[in-house]
């Protein structure tokens, strides 16, 4: 039960996320295209979260997967939404500018 509560604040094992991108992870920028357009992380996918459901069948479920947005909102629900559509590995990145300094 405690570690259900860690979970669902946060409170985990801290993510590697200079690691992940090393392996192959997939960084999915799900702001919207005007967002993205202003400044994103090289080689990301940018799939607009009120579009991600078009984008699903395009992701490689068998590839860790990295959500981020503007601040960290978006990229949780998009997390949701690719987990509830069997894709295991996936972390939510939060701010797209903040993973960028966590990925250097």
């Amino acid at each position: 039960m405690i570690n259900t509560l860690k979970k669902l604040l946060g409170l985990g094992p801290k993510v590697n996320y200079a690691d992940l991108v090393k392996n192959g992870a997939i960084i999915l920028d799900v702001r919207s295209p005007g967002e993205y357009k202003q400044g994103h992380i090289k080689g990301s996918i940018n799939a607009p979260l009120n579009e991600l459901s078009k984008h699903i069948s395009k992701i490689k479920k068998d590839s860790p997967i990295i959500t981020c947005c503007a601040s960290g909102m978006r990229s949780a629900s998009a997390k949701n939404i690719l987990k509830s559509n069997g894709f295991e590995q996936v972390y939510n990145g939060g701010g797209w500018s903040s993973l960028q300094n966590k990925i250097q």
